[in-house]
């Protein structure tokens, strides 16, 4: 199971953390954030200390050992010197290779949100936080050479714009099983009409895929076509599926029982059978299903490019940036930017009256 994975993960990296990020951990992990997303901190948070102590700025000889004091009076070039090693691609344990601009702002995230946590979240004896100075406050993040319209014509190439969602999942339905053994075309068959039923929530909810696999029963209105879900943060949010991918969903929702053996005690939406019994999807295992059907598609994607094809289509629609971050679940309307660059036919015709 892949949160029994992570958990187990997670004892590992705790067990040669300092106390401060012990501490951390149980707090993030009742707010609640994602085994894997805690992972992902707790991992970036030893790849920093382990780069100190080889640096020789802290006379710790181990990330146990790192104090909180170092923290508190960490200078900004100190940190900028570690970004400047992941720029260039410095091996650091754990890490190895050339690091792209999106993961190196995620290791800067994952500083940041230990920092705002000993700066404002903590309390001592005497009921003020660890230390007040955040350093990481002072520390940008890495920008990107591509222009929004480059990033947003790559990307492009890799969605389903247009009809496209629709043959894909029409595919699926139709198509796919040709060509496949006796063995895998039993188990599609099973599997079947879950998988639609993903694909079209993707499609149609523009969900993280961990927002999907988590998604209970219970928390789907077929009459409404609403889903509700625990967006990043624990915030809970009701989010509307487009119209056109209801019948795969209900489709689903009918044979659920009887494909799954789901009793009333099984809340997830999404099962799976794990040694004989109905289990929870887990977000890698639908990863690995989208990849599948999109690549024998057109191309091989992720549930990611599926939230940003509902949100491209959507833009498209409405040409309302704030009702697209709404839809996905963010707060502003910074990363909607890329949307607004997906649809170019405008600027072309635009171009085409010069």
């Amino acid at each position: 199971m892949e949160k029994q994975h992570y958990l187990k993960l997670i004892d590992e990296e705790l067990a040669q953390a300092p106390w401060f990020v012990q501490e951390y951990y149980q707090a993030k992990s009742t707010i609640p954030l994602s085994p894997a997303t805690l992972y992902q901190y707790l991992t970036e948070f030893r790849r920093f200390f382990n780069w100190l102590i080889s640096e020789g700025l802290t006379t710790a000889t181990q990330p146990t050992e790192i104090s909180l004091d170092l923290l508190a009076h960490l200078k900004k070039e100190t940190v900028e010197l570690y970004k400047s090693a992941l720029l260039n691609q410095t091996k650091l344990t754990g890490a190895r290779g050339s690091r792209s601009h999106p993961t190196i702002n995620r290791s800067l995230n994952a500083l940041s949100s230990l920092f705002k946590y000993l700066t404002e979240d903590t309390e001592d004896e005497h009921g003020e936080a660890y230390f007040d100075r955040n350093v990481m406050h002072k520390i940008a993040l890495v920008r990107t050479n591509e222009t929004y319209a480059t990033r947003a014509a790559n990307l492009k190439t890799k969605l389903m714009l247009g009809n496209t969602d629709h043959d894909y999942l029409d595919f699926i339905d139709h198509k796919y099983e040709q060509g496949l053994t006796p063995a895998q075309r039993r188990y599609f068959k099973r599997d079947k009409r879950r998988d639609l039923a993903i694909n079209a929530l993707l499609l149609g909810s523009g969900l993280r895929v961990s927002e999907a696999a988590n998604a209970d029963l219970r928390q789907l209105n077929l009459k409404t076509a609403t889903i509700g879900v625990v967006r990043k943060g624990g915030q809970r949010d009701t989010v509307p599926i487009a119209p056109w991918t209801m019948p795969y969903i209900q489709a689903y929702v009918e044979q659920r029982p009887t494909l799954y053996h789901a009793t009333a005690s099984d809340r997830a939406l999404f099962l799976t059978i794990y040694r004989g019994q109905a289990s929870r999807m887990q977000a890698n295992s639908i990863e690995k299903m989208v990849a599948k059907y999109s690549s024998a598609f057109k191309v091989r994607i992720t549930p990611h490019k599926l939230r940003h094809t509902l949100a491209s289509k959507l833009y498209l629609a409405t040409k309302n940036e704030q009702l697209v971050a709404t839809q996905l679940g963010q707060n502003s309307t910074t990363a909607t930017g890329l949307y607004t660059h997906m649809i170019d036919d405008e600027q072309r015709k635009g171009l085409k009256k010069l």
